[in-house]
């Protein structure tokens, strides 16, 4: 298992727009996963924690959560996700989180392939 490396992260606002306006959205019971393929070797990484799941505490949290979940699952070499978690998302259990964002990723790879 590796980190979460720099050149996994989507960092520029151009990176995160193409990806909301070309990619395929699919939405989950925590989170709302927006992927589209690129021409990469690795699957890159995008977080988009808004005020609506809470403050700073909270956000900083679910990023957390998030980024380890993309850790431990990279099953997704050659997209790049961007990953929007919802209000519930901060309740639930990492088990939880896990399922739901593999189950979510696997639908929409499922539509790429």
């Amino acid at each position: 298992m590796g980190g979460f490396r720099p050149h996994e992260h989507l960092r520029r606002r151009a990176d995160f727009q193409r990806v909301y306006e070309r990619g395929s959205k699919v939405h989950g019971r925590l989170a709302t996963l927006f992927v589209l393929p690129n021409d990469l070797t690795v699957g890159r990484l995008g977080i988009a924690a808004t005020k609506k799941i809470g403050g700073s505490v909270q956000r900083n949290r679910a990023k957390r959560l998030i980024r380890e979940v993309f850790r431990h699952n990279k099953i997704a070499p050659g997209f790049d996700l961007v990953v929007v978690p919802k209000r519930e998302f901060l309740d639930a259990t990492l088990i939880a989180i896990e399922a739901d964002y593999r189950h979510s990723l696997e639908r929409s790879l499922r539509r790429h392939r």
